[in-house]
């Protein structure tokens, strides 16, 4: 896949993360939390929201790397090669990663996370070689 693929695929994966954790607070926490301000933010007692709230978290700290990798290539003229492997790479790690995260497999998770820091680190690599 290219990098602007998987950018583009990217922001599909934040809908899903967004959407998943928004439907994990309304069952945890009903409606009527989800049009407040959320001012004051109630601890997660039930798995599923802890879940979702923390690999959406996890996410958005890893996409902003990833963003900045996929524009700096495209920018450049160096997309292709080693870059679009890697970008491929971390798209595909995280879109596994979230299933496993919510099924709480130990291991795997930190496993696919692994995987895609390997895959910004291949289109660092391309863009600085």
């Amino acid at each position: 896949m290219s990098e602007l693929t998987c950018l583009e695929l990217s922001v599909l994966l934040w809908v899903a993360h967004v959407l998943t954790q928004a439907f994990a607070a309304r069952t945890e926490f009903g409606d009527a939390y989800l049009f407040t301000p959320r001012d004051t933010q109630p601890a997660a007692k039930g798995l599923a929201c802890g879940r979702a709230t923390r690999a959406l978290g996890n996410y958005v700290e890893n996409y902003g790397p990833f963003i900045a990798m996929a524009l700096a290539l495209i920018a450049t003229g160096q997309a292709g090669g080693l870059g679009a492997a890697g970008a491929t790479i971390w798209i595909l790690a995280r879109i596994v990663y979230l299933p496993i995260y919510l099924m709480g497999v130990i291991y795997v998770r930190t496993g696919l996370w692994a995987i895609s820091v390997i895959g910004l680190l291949m289109m660092l690599y391309r863009l600085v070689v």
